[in-house]
């Protein structure tokens, strides 16, 4: 309560404010009497001290400090009793008292201080006492409409009508969670604010107000407190920190949807745990039937006379030394950003999570070009938002479009297999379309001392002829293989009698013991002459 109200009271009927006056509006949680030349160290915050001043009767200086401390430590306010010890208040002190908007209290001679103590606390704890039966009734009504299934929508509404201003309640992003009857501009404009690496000092146990400088709405946000990073409670509107009334009630309600908020959580996992067991066995290839993959995935939305896109994403950095519950709980976030950001797709996503990695499906019910861009520039607003909120950086490999459900596996493999090529390559939050490999770019995934021993296990018998006869065998062998076992256009190619072609590979045969005809054989040759080329091209660059 506030000091002017409690001097309303009776019992300080003929009291005077001496000095002060702006600070007659402080809060007051309790009254105390003491006498004592040490009295400040037993003063707390927000605390009204009467004395008789026995001890400063005849030392100013004492008195002047005396205020100078109560000031510094939040006191409410100093009354004075006179025409006992002090005959009257220094003037120096009403003077000090008001250069520190302090508030000064005469008392009247004819009332005890004990009478003004007792009276004083009794009507401090017959608020308290009301303001407690108030959040009591509060707390019972919320903890009603959870009971009985109506929702945190109905809280938020309930909530909002005790208190007389609008209620939203946020996630650890500042996104509207439940309610859906306000403007969210100014949600995007914090959202905006975090995602540009602005930073929030808010406080974890009390409330915390601010405004925006754009149009300058006053927001007051309650922690709510769930196992998992804290929500918000947003009134839009400002609580002063002596409306104690409705700060209780709106932490009533806070503990309600915090117990709400961790039954839906606890749903959400076995949700997600039973879609995730399902995708995991379905790419393991678990499932003894097609029949039985369709019908499962039927079960989750999954319609096998689909089209699909799957993008795979995962975490750049490998390096990150937390605890095995800190990493979950970070999943867990990550997962649900992730999720918020799919919900605000035009197109419907299923999310499912893999080896630390998450998968992405996208139904297509027209043409991928006509969506590609649109997805795109969906998975750099997941990357945006995962660095800014957890600075981590997050890749996407995106796989061709699979023709239906049951293709999905070979699209999970295009998604991860690119995913893999684009982190070996050294890069990171990339977002990679799978692009089908060519020899030479699957050949360099082989070890290059081995493709070394491939080509010269192959041609090893050639070294053996002089090197003129080595290269000349060579080159039409080689010019032989391009044209498909052409012997005309091999001759052609080589301005050469057909008759010389055929007499140089049966040299060719005769050199290695093996047909150049043989399948087998055709492709080693053709694989050692890309190897061959491969090793060229490296010995040019070292």
């Amino acid at each position: 309560m506030k000091l002017s109200e409690l001097l309303s009271l009776p019992i300080f009927k003929g009291t005077a404010l001496l000095a002060g006056k702006q600070g007659i509006e402080r809060e007051v949680n309790t009254v105390n009497m003491m006498d004592a030349p040490d009295i400040i160290h037993f003063l707390k915050k927000n605390e009204l001290l009467v004395t008789t001043a026995f001890h400063f009767k005849d030392d100013l200086d004492s008195l002047l400090q005396l205020i100078k401390e109560m000031e510094k430590q939040g006191c409410s306010g100093l009354g004075i009793k006179t025409k006992r010890f002090l005959n009257e208040i220094p003037e120096a002190a009403i003077s000090f008292a008001n250069e520190l908007q302090f508030p000064l209290l005469e008392l009247p001679l004819q009332t005890s201080l004990g009478d003004i103590i007792n009276k004083s606390l009794s009507y401090i704890l017959d608020i308290r006492t009301n303001e407690l039966h108030n959040a009591m009734q509060a707390h019972q009504q919320f903890s009603k409409l959870i009971i009985s299934g109506q929702g945190l929508h109905k809280i938020l509404e309930s909530l909002s009508s005790l208190i007389r201003l609008p209620v939203i309640l946020l996630d650890h992003h500042f996104r509207p969670t439940a309610n859906d009857n306000y403007d969210t501009s100014l949600f995007k404009q914090l959202e905006t604010l975090l995602t540009s690496e602005h930073h929030f000092q808010l406080s974890k146990t009390t409330m915390s107000t601010f405004s925006l400088t754009r149009d300058r709405e006053t927001i007051t946000l309650f922690p709510v407190h769930t196992h998992r990073q804290s929500s918000y409670l947003c009134v839009l509107g400002f609580i002063p920190l002596s409306n104690r009334s409705t700060i209780l009630t709106v932490e009533q309600a806070t503990n309600v949807i915090a117990f709400e908020l961790m039954k839906e959580n606890a749903l959400k996992q076995n949700t997600r745990r039973l879609q995730n067991e399902f995708f995991t066995n379905f790419i393991n290839g678990s499932f003894s039937t097609n029949e039985e993959v369709i019908s499962r995935g039927r079960e989750f939305g999954l319609v096998n006379e689909q089209r699909y896109v799957c993008a795979v994403g995962r975490l750049d950095n490998k390096e990150k030394h937390i605890s095995f519950i800190q990493y979950q709980s970070e999943q867990e976030l990550i997962y649900d950003t992730i999720e918020s950001e799919l919900q605000l797709f035009h197109q419907n996503i299923h999310l499912f999570t893999l080896d630390h990695s998450y998968i992405l499906l996208m139904q297509i019910k027209n043409s991928w070009k006509d969506i590609e861009q649109s997805f795109l520039s969906l998975l750099k607003v997941i990357q945006t938002k995962i660095a800014a909120h957890f600075q981590e950086d997050i890749s996407f490999g995106i796989s061709n479009y699979a023709q239906q459900f049951l293709h999905i596996p070979i699209s999970y493999k295009e998604a991860t297999d690119t995913l893999y090529y684009g982190g070996m390559s050294g890069r990171k939050k990339f977002i990679e379309m799978y692009q089908p490999k060519g020899v030479p770019e699957i050949l360099r995934l082989v070890p290059y001392d081995q493709l070394k021993k491939f080509y010269t296990d192959t041609f090893q018998a050639f070294a053996n002829e002089p090197k003129k006869d080595h290269e000349l065998l060579l080159q039409t062998l080689s010019v032989y293989l391009e044209t498909h076992c052409e012997l005309a256009e091999t001759a052609k190619r080589l301005y050469v009698h057909r008759n010389t072609v055929i007499y140089r590979l049966e040299k060719c045969e005769e050199i290695i013991g093996r047909s150049v005809k043989d399948a087998d054989e055709t492709l080693r040759l053709r694989l050692a002459f890309r190897i061959k080329a491969l090793i060229q091209g490296n010995n040019q660059l070292s």
